[in-house]
Protein backbone atom coordinates (compact mmCIF):
# COMPACT_ATOMS: atom_id res chain seq x y z
CA UNK A 1 0.00 0.00 0.00
CA UNK A 2 2.96 2.38 0.81
CA UNK A 3 4.13 1.57 -3.05
CA UNK A 4 1.11 3.59 -4.23
CA UNK A 5 2.34 6.95 -2.76
CA UNK A 6 5.54 8.17 -5.01
CA UNK A 7 6.33 10.50 -2.50
CA UNK A 8 7.13 8.06 0.01
CA UNK A 9 9.46 7.19 -2.29
CA UNK A 10 12.04 10.03 -0.61
CA UNK A 11 12.13 7.84 2.18
CA UNK A 12 11.67 10.15 4.86
CA UNK A 13 9.06 9.49 7.47
CA UNK A 14 5.99 11.12 7.03
CA UNK A 15 4.66 11.56 10.71
CA UNK A 16 3.26 15.18 9.39
CA UNK A 17 -0.16 13.64 8.47
CA UNK A 18 -2.44 15.50 10.78
CA UNK A 19 -1.79 19.06 8.81
CA UNK A 20 -2.25 17.18 5.44
CA UNK A 21 -1.46 13.73 3.94
CA UNK A 22 0.57 12.29 0.80
CA UNK A 23 -1.53 11.31 -2.10
CA UNK A 24 -1.71 7.95 -4.19
CA UNK A 25 -1.25 7.61 -7.72
CA UNK A 26 -4.76 7.00 -8.42
CA UNK A 27 -5.80 10.79 -6.69
CA UNK A 28 -2.66 12.28 -9.23
CA UNK A 29 -3.96 10.24 -11.79
CA UNK A 30 -7.59 11.57 -11.48
CA UNK A 31 -6.94 15.16 -11.23
CA UNK A 32 -4.49 14.64 -14.36
CA UNK A 33 -6.73 12.72 -16.63
CA UNK A 34 -9.62 15.42 -16.17
CA UNK A 35 -7.43 18.05 -17.20
CA UNK A 36 -6.31 15.84 -20.18
CA UNK A 37 -9.99 15.21 -21.22
CA UNK A 38 -11.01 18.85 -21.10
CA UNK A 39 -13.45 20.70 -18.61
CA UNK A 40 -15.49 23.43 -18.64
CA UNK A 41 -17.72 25.37 -16.19
CA UNK A 42 -21.09 23.62 -15.55
CA UNK A 43 -24.65 23.50 -16.89
CA UNK A 44 -23.26 24.60 -20.90
CA UNK A 45 -24.19 22.50 -24.22
CA UNK A 46 -20.94 21.29 -24.56
CA UNK A 47 -19.44 17.88 -23.79
CA UNK A 48 -16.41 19.26 -21.83
CA UNK A 49 -18.87 21.29 -19.68
CA UNK A 50 -20.82 17.82 -18.53
CA UNK A 51 -17.92 16.27 -17.91
CA UNK A 52 -17.57 18.79 -15.22
CA UNK A 53 -21.17 18.14 -13.96
CA UNK A 54 -20.24 14.21 -14.00
CA UNK A 55 -17.40 15.19 -11.92
CA UNK A 56 -19.58 17.44 -9.60
CA UNK A 57 -21.50 14.83 -8.93
CA UNK A 58 -19.63 11.77 -8.16
CA UNK A 59 -17.90 13.84 -5.68
CA UNK A 60 -20.59 14.71 -3.78
CA UNK A 61 -21.80 11.03 -3.97
CA UNK A 62 -18.39 10.15 -2.76
CA UNK A 63 -18.47 12.79 0.26
CA UNK A 64 -21.72 11.32 1.21
CA UNK A 65 -20.33 7.55 1.13
CA UNK A 66 -17.57 8.77 3.33
CA UNK A 67 -19.56 9.74 6.40
CA UNK A 68 -22.71 8.96 6.23
CA UNK A 69 -24.79 11.65 4.09
CA UNK A 70 -26.91 12.83 1.50
CA UNK A 71 -25.29 14.08 -1.89
CA UNK A 72 -27.78 16.70 -2.13
CA UNK A 73 -26.29 18.04 1.21
CA UNK A 74 -22.68 17.92 0.30
CA UNK A 75 -21.02 21.60 -0.23
CA UNK A 76 -17.97 22.39 -1.08
CA UNK A 77 -15.14 24.96 -0.23
CA UNK A 78 -11.62 26.04 -0.37
CA UNK A 79 -10.89 25.16 3.41
CA UNK A 80 -12.78 23.80 6.12
CA UNK A 81 -12.12 27.26 7.65
CA UNK A 82 -13.96 28.84 4.91
CA UNK A 83 -16.85 26.89 4.71
CA UNK A 84 -17.34 27.84 8.87
CA UNK A 85 -17.21 31.35 8.18
CA UNK A 86 -19.26 30.89 5.04
CA UNK A 87 -22.09 29.31 7.34
CA UNK A 88 -21.80 30.79 10.39
CA UNK A 89 -22.53 34.08 8.93
CA UNK A 90 -25.91 32.35 7.34
CA UNK A 91 -26.93 31.08 10.68
CA UNK A 92 -25.73 33.74 12.70
CA UNK A 93 -28.83 36.11 11.02
CA UNK A 94 -31.33 34.51 13.22
CA UNK A 95 -29.80 35.42 16.32
CA UNK A 96 -30.71 38.01 18.95
CA UNK A 97 -29.50 39.17 21.87
CA UNK A 98 -30.13 37.44 24.85
CA UNK A 99 -29.35 33.69 22.81
CA UNK A 100 -25.85 32.20 22.97
CA UNK A 101 -23.59 29.65 21.51
CA UNK A 102 -21.49 27.32 23.14
CA UNK A 103 -17.75 26.76 21.51
CA UNK A 104 -14.61 24.79 23.85
CA UNK A 105 -11.39 24.73 24.38
CA UNK A 106 -10.28 21.37 22.98
CA UNK A 107 -11.05 23.14 18.82
CA UNK A 108 -9.15 23.76 16.04
CA UNK A 109 -9.67 27.76 15.94
CA UNK A 110 -11.48 27.61 12.74
CA UNK A 111 -14.72 25.89 14.90
CA UNK A 112 -13.87 28.94 17.24
CA UNK A 113 -13.20 31.80 16.29
CA UNK A 114 -15.81 32.68 13.23
CA UNK A 115 -18.52 31.51 15.81
CA UNK A 116 -17.60 34.21 18.19
CA UNK A 117 -16.70 36.41 15.79
CA UNK A 118 -20.65 35.93 14.58
CA UNK A 119 -21.89 36.21 17.90
CA UNK A 120 -20.30 39.80 18.43
CA UNK A 121 -21.80 40.95 14.92
CA UNK A 122 -25.48 39.34 16.87
CA UNK A 123 -24.77 40.56 20.01
CA UNK A 124 -25.06 37.37 21.50
CA UNK A 125 -23.50 35.59 24.60
CA UNK A 126 -20.20 32.82 23.97
CA UNK A 127 -19.72 30.24 26.46
CA UNK A 128 -16.84 28.15 26.73
CA UNK A 129 -16.71 24.10 27.49
CA UNK A 130 -13.66 23.44 29.05
CA UNK A 131 -10.87 20.72 28.93
CA UNK A 132 -9.36 18.95 31.86
CA UNK A 133 -6.31 19.88 31.64
CA UNK A 134 -4.77 16.66 32.98
CA UNK A 135 -6.64 14.11 30.94
CA UNK A 136 -7.44 15.61 28.28
CA UNK A 137 -11.02 14.97 28.33
CA UNK A 138 -13.57 17.30 27.02
CA UNK A 139 -16.17 16.05 29.75
CA UNK A 140 -19.91 16.23 28.00
CA UNK A 141 -21.77 16.78 31.09
CA UNK A 142 -21.06 19.98 31.55
CA UNK A 143 -22.99 20.53 28.75
CA UNK A 144 -25.83 19.97 30.97
CA UNK A 145 -25.36 23.55 32.41
CA UNK A 146 -24.06 25.05 29.46
CA UNK A 147 -26.26 24.71 26.86
CA UNK A 148 -30.18 26.05 27.59
CA UNK A 149 -33.38 27.11 25.76
CA UNK A 150 -31.59 29.68 24.69
CA UNK A 151 -28.49 28.07 22.50
CA UNK A 152 -29.20 28.26 18.93
CA UNK A 153 -25.75 26.37 18.26
CA UNK A 154 -22.76 23.82 19.57
CA UNK A 155 -19.69 23.82 18.17
CA UNK A 156 -17.33 20.91 18.90
CA UNK A 157 -14.75 18.87 17.58
CA UNK A 158 -15.29 15.32 16.29
CA UNK A 159 -11.15 14.80 17.28
CA UNK A 160 -8.63 17.29 18.67
CA UNK A 161 -5.75 18.07 15.76
CA UNK A 162 -3.45 18.47 18.64
CA UNK A 163 -3.70 16.22 21.52
CA UNK A 164 -6.17 13.65 19.69
CA UNK A 165 -9.14 13.23 22.24
CA UNK A 166 -12.05 12.15 20.76
CA UNK A 167 -15.08 13.57 22.62
CA UNK A 168 -19.07 11.92 22.84
CA UNK A 169 -20.01 13.85 20.21
CA UNK A 170 -23.16 11.93 20.18
CA UNK A 171 -23.97 13.06 23.73
CA UNK A 172 -23.34 17.27 23.28
CA UNK A 173 -25.55 16.71 20.11
CA UNK A 174 -28.19 15.28 21.96
CA UNK A 175 -27.96 17.90 24.48
CA UNK A 176 -27.98 20.48 22.00
CA UNK A 177 -31.10 18.96 20.39
CA UNK A 178 -33.38 18.73 23.21
CA UNK A 179 -32.72 22.61 24.14
CA UNK A 180 -33.64 23.29 20.33
CA UNK A 181 -29.83 24.32 19.57
CA UNK A 182 -27.73 22.91 16.31
CA UNK A 183 -24.72 20.86 16.64
CA UNK A 184 -21.63 22.17 14.19
CA UNK A 185 -19.09 19.34 14.24
CA UNK A 186 -15.50 19.81 12.98
CA UNK A 187 -14.67 16.58 12.05
CA UNK A 188 -11.32 17.07 10.01
CA UNK A 189 -9.13 15.63 11.96
CA UNK A 190 -11.50 12.73 12.67
CA UNK A 191 -12.58 11.45 9.26
CA UNK A 192 -8.96 10.22 8.39
CA UNK A 193 -8.95 7.75 11.59
CA UNK A 194 -12.11 6.20 12.05
CA UNK A 195 -15.55 5.25 10.44
CA UNK A 196 -17.66 8.27 10.43
CA UNK A 197 -21.70 8.00 10.55
CA UNK A 198 -23.21 12.06 10.81
CA UNK A 199 -26.72 10.95 12.16
CA UNK A 200 -24.81 8.70 14.96
CA UNK A 201 -23.16 11.55 15.90
CA UNK A 202 -25.64 13.90 16.14
CA UNK A 203 -24.25 16.30 13.58
CA UNK A 204 -26.00 19.00 11.83
CA UNK A 205 -23.30 20.26 9.82
CA UNK A 206 -19.67 18.17 9.57
CA UNK A 207 -16.79 19.49 8.08
CA UNK A 208 -13.98 17.42 6.66
CA UNK A 209 -10.54 18.40 4.52
CA UNK A 210 -9.78 15.95 1.62
CA UNK A 211 -6.32 16.60 1.85
CA UNK A 212 -6.20 15.18 5.29
CA UNK A 213 -7.73 11.61 3.61
CA UNK A 214 -5.21 11.26 0.60
CA UNK A 215 -6.72 13.72 -1.17
CA UNK A 216 -6.49 17.75 -3.10
CA UNK A 217 -6.97 20.75 -1.22
CA UNK A 218 -10.76 21.22 -1.24
CA UNK A 219 -13.18 20.84 1.78
CA UNK A 220 -16.70 19.93 2.19
CA UNK A 221 -19.66 20.85 5.12
CA UNK A 222 -22.23 18.43 5.00
CA UNK A 223 -26.11 18.90 6.48
CA UNK A 224 -29.02 17.26 5.86
CA UNK A 225 -30.86 19.14 2.34
CA UNK A 226 -34.05 20.18 4.40
CA UNK A 227 -31.81 21.55 6.99
CA UNK A 228 -29.83 23.44 3.92
CA UNK A 229 -33.19 24.92 2.42
CA UNK A 230 -33.92 26.94 6.11
CA UNK A 231 -30.38 28.76 5.88
CA UNK A 232 -29.33 31.79 3.48
CA UNK A 233 -26.22 32.41 2.64
CA UNK A 234 -24.70 35.73 0.85
CA UNK A 235 -24.26 34.99 -3.03
CA UNK A 236 -24.74 36.49 -6.27
CA UNK A 237 -27.84 37.54 -8.08
CA UNK A 238 -26.97 34.98 -10.92
CA UNK A 239 -25.96 32.19 -8.93
CA UNK A 240 -28.48 29.44 -8.52
CA UNK A 241 -30.32 29.45 -5.57
CA UNK A 242 -30.94 25.47 -5.12
CA UNK A 243 -29.22 23.79 -2.50
CA UNK A 244 -26.43 22.91 -2.01
CA UNK A 245 -25.11 25.16 -5.06
CA UNK A 246 -26.34 28.57 -3.13
CA UNK A 247 -23.77 27.79 -0.72
CA UNK A 248 -20.69 27.50 -3.09
CA UNK A 249 -19.32 30.67 -3.68
CA UNK A 250 -17.59 31.00 -7.53
CA UNK A 251 -16.54 28.22 -10.02
CA UNK A 252 -15.51 24.87 -8.31
CA UNK A 253 -11.75 23.24 -8.16
CA UNK A 254 -13.50 20.67 -11.08
CA UNK A 255 -9.90 18.54 -11.05
CA UNK A 256 -9.70 18.62 -7.75
CA UNK A 257 -13.02 17.27 -6.90
CA UNK A 258 -12.00 14.44 -9.45
CA UNK A 259 -9.04 13.64 -6.94
CA UNK A 260 -11.53 13.93 -3.75
CA UNK A 261 -13.70 10.88 -5.62
CA UNK A 262 -10.63 9.15 -6.26
CA UNK A 263 -9.02 9.61 -2.98
CA UNK A 264 -12.47 7.98 -1.58
CA UNK A 265 -12.22 5.46 -3.76
CA UNK A 266 -8.96 4.44 -2.79
CA UNK A 267 -9.76 4.55 0.86
CA UNK A 268 -12.67 2.44 -0.06
CA UNK A 269 -10.15 -0.03 -0.97
CA UNK A 270 -7.67 -0.77 1.94
CA UNK A 271 -9.57 -3.56 3.27
CA UNK A 272 -10.14 -5.53 -0.05
CA UNK A 273 -7.61 -7.71 -1.24
CA UNK A 274 -5.08 -6.14 -3.41
CA UNK A 275 -5.02 -5.83 -7.12
CA UNK A 276 -2.16 -7.76 -8.83
CA UNK A 277 -0.47 -4.40 -9.65
CA UNK A 278 -0.26 -3.16 -6.08
CA UNK A 279 3.17 -2.65 -4.57
CA UNK A 280 3.34 -4.59 -1.04
CA UNK A 281 4.04 -3.08 2.07
CA UNK A 282 3.42 -2.80 5.60
CA UNK A 283 -0.47 -3.83 5.12
CA UNK A 284 -4.01 -3.31 7.27
CA UNK A 285 -5.36 -6.25 9.00
CA UNK A 286 -8.72 -6.73 7.70
CA UNK A 287 -11.30 -8.85 7.25
CA UNK A 288 -11.46 -8.75 3.01
CA UNK A 289 -15.11 -7.04 1.61
CA UNK A 290 -16.25 -7.90 -1.57
CA UNK A 291 -15.53 -5.87 -4.26
CA UNK A 292 -19.58 -5.90 -5.06
CA UNK A 293 -20.35 -4.36 -1.74
CA UNK A 294 -21.48 -1.09 -1.74
CA UNK A 295 -19.07 1.67 -1.50
CA UNK A 296 -20.28 3.06 1.71
CA UNK A 297 -20.02 -0.24 3.20
CA UNK A 298 -16.64 -0.91 1.88
CA UNK A 299 -15.59 2.67 3.85
CA UNK A 300 -16.75 1.34 6.52
CA UNK A 301 -14.65 -1.49 6.70
CA UNK A 302 -11.74 0.22 5.52
CA UNK A 303 -11.91 2.67 7.48
CA UNK A 304 -12.22 0.27 10.95
CA UNK A 305 -8.89 -1.32 9.63
CA UNK A 306 -7.51 2.03 9.41
CA UNK A 307 -8.54 2.44 12.65
CA UNK A 308 -7.02 -0.89 13.89
CA UNK A 309 -3.73 -0.37 12.22
CA UNK A 310 -3.17 3.19 13.43
CA UNK A 311 -4.30 2.07 17.40
CA UNK A 312 -1.42 -0.09 16.98
CA UNK A 313 1.13 1.87 16.06
CA UNK A 314 0.33 4.44 18.25
CA UNK A 315 0.18 2.18 21.15
CA UNK A 316 3.97 1.84 20.00
CA UNK A 317 4.61 5.71 20.07
CA UNK A 318 2.81 6.06 23.26
CA UNK A 319 4.89 3.54 24.84
CA UNK A 320 8.44 4.41 23.34
CA UNK A 321 7.30 8.39 24.44
CA UNK A 322 6.82 7.19 28.00
CA UNK A 323 10.45 6.02 28.19
CA UNK A 324 12.28 9.50 27.41
CA UNK A 325 12.60 11.17 30.72
CA UNK A 326 12.94 14.73 28.73
CA UNK A 327 9.71 14.27 27.19
CA UNK A 328 6.34 15.77 28.42
CA UNK A 329 2.98 14.11 26.29
CA UNK A 330 -0.22 16.39 26.83
CA UNK A 331 -3.55 14.52 26.90
CA UNK A 332 -4.31 10.92 28.03
CA UNK A 333 -8.32 10.53 27.09
CA UNK A 334 -9.77 7.26 26.49
CA UNK A 335 -10.51 8.05 23.26
CA UNK A 336 -7.70 9.58 20.97
CA UNK A 337 -6.72 9.76 17.51
CA UNK A 338 -3.58 8.53 16.86
CA UNK A 339 -2.07 11.99 17.40
CA UNK A 340 0.83 12.93 19.75
CA UNK A 341 1.55 16.38 21.42
CA UNK A 342 4.47 16.95 23.17
CA UNK A 343 7.43 19.20 24.69
CA UNK A 344 11.31 17.92 25.78
CA UNK A 345 12.29 20.13 28.26
CA UNK A 346 15.13 22.54 27.59
CA UNK A 347 14.41 22.59 24.03
CA UNK A 348 11.98 24.80 21.66
CA UNK A 349 9.50 23.02 19.65
CA UNK A 350 11.12 24.33 16.43
CA UNK A 351 14.06 23.27 17.52
CA UNK A 352 13.24 19.51 18.39
CA UNK A 353 11.52 19.79 15.17
CA UNK A 354 15.15 20.41 13.14
CA UNK A 355 16.48 17.85 14.45
CA UNK A 356 14.17 15.60 13.71
CA UNK A 357 13.78 16.63 10.05
CA UNK A 358 17.85 16.11 9.95
CA UNK A 359 17.09 12.70 10.78
CA UNK A 360 14.60 11.99 8.05
CA UNK A 361 11.94 12.22 10.22
CA UNK A 362 8.75 14.79 9.55
CA UNK A 363 6.76 16.55 12.40
CA UNK A 364 5.21 19.55 13.42
CA UNK A 365 5.76 22.48 15.73
CA UNK A 366 3.55 25.13 17.52
CA UNK A 367 -0.26 25.87 18.41
CA UNK A 368 -1.12 23.83 15.02
CA UNK A 369 -3.82 26.10 15.67
CA UNK A 370 -5.42 24.56 18.83
CA UNK A 371 -4.84 27.90 19.46
CA UNK A 372 -7.13 27.94 22.89
CA UNK A 373 -6.26 24.48 23.98
CA UNK A 374 -2.67 25.73 23.91
CA UNK A 375 -3.43 29.00 25.77
CA UNK A 376 -4.84 26.82 28.72
CA UNK A 377 -1.48 24.44 28.68
CA UNK A 378 0.50 27.72 29.14
CA UNK A 379 2.59 26.79 25.53
CA UNK A 380 1.89 29.28 24.04
CA UNK A 381 3.92 30.93 21.81
CA UNK A 382 5.60 28.16 21.13
CA UNK A 383 2.88 25.44 20.87
CA UNK A 384 4.51 21.65 21.07
CA UNK A 385 5.28 18.99 18.82
CA UNK A 386 3.53 16.70 16.97
CA UNK A 387 3.43 13.50 15.38
CA UNK A 388 0.76 12.05 13.90
CA UNK A 389 0.03 8.96 12.37
CA UNK A 390 -2.33 8.21 8.92
CA UNK A 391 -2.61 4.74 7.74
CA UNK A 392 0.37 4.42 5.58
CA UNK A 393 2.84 4.73 8.60
CA UNK A 394 4.44 1.72 9.58
CA UNK A 395 6.34 0.67 12.52
CA UNK A 396 9.71 1.88 11.24
CA UNK A 397 8.31 5.66 10.81
CA UNK A 398 7.67 5.47 14.81
CA UNK A 399 10.60 3.62 15.80
CA UNK A 400 12.99 6.38 13.55
CA UNK A 401 10.93 8.87 15.46
CA UNK A 402 11.73 7.24 19.18
CA UNK A 403 15.12 7.18 18.42
CA UNK A 404 15.79 10.65 17.19
CA UNK A 405 14.36 11.59 20.53
CA UNK A 406 16.47 9.45 22.25
CA UNK A 407 19.60 11.29 20.81
CA UNK A 408 18.15 14.52 22.56
CA UNK A 409 18.87 12.99 25.50
CA UNK A 410 22.69 12.31 25.30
Amino acid sequence: MRGLYPALADGDAYLDGAAGTQVPVAVIEAIAAAYRAGIGNLGGAFAASGRSDAIVAAARAAVADLVGAAPEGVVFGPSATALAYRISEALSRAWTAGDDIVVSRLDHDSNVRPWIQAAGRAGVTVKWAEVDLVTGELPAAQYAELVGPRTRLVAVTAASNAIGTRPDVAAISSRAHAMGALCYVDGVHATPHLPVDVAALGADFYTTSAYKWSGPHVAAAVAAPELLETVWPDKLAPSSNAVPWRFERGTLPFADLAGLTAAVDHLAGLAAPPAPTTIPGPGLAATPVPAAASRRMRVLASMAAVEAHEAELFARLLGGLAELDRVTLYGKAARRAPTAFFSVAGLTPRAVAGHLAARGVNVWDGDNYAYELCTALGLEPDGGVRAGLVHYNDASDVDRLLTGLAELGR
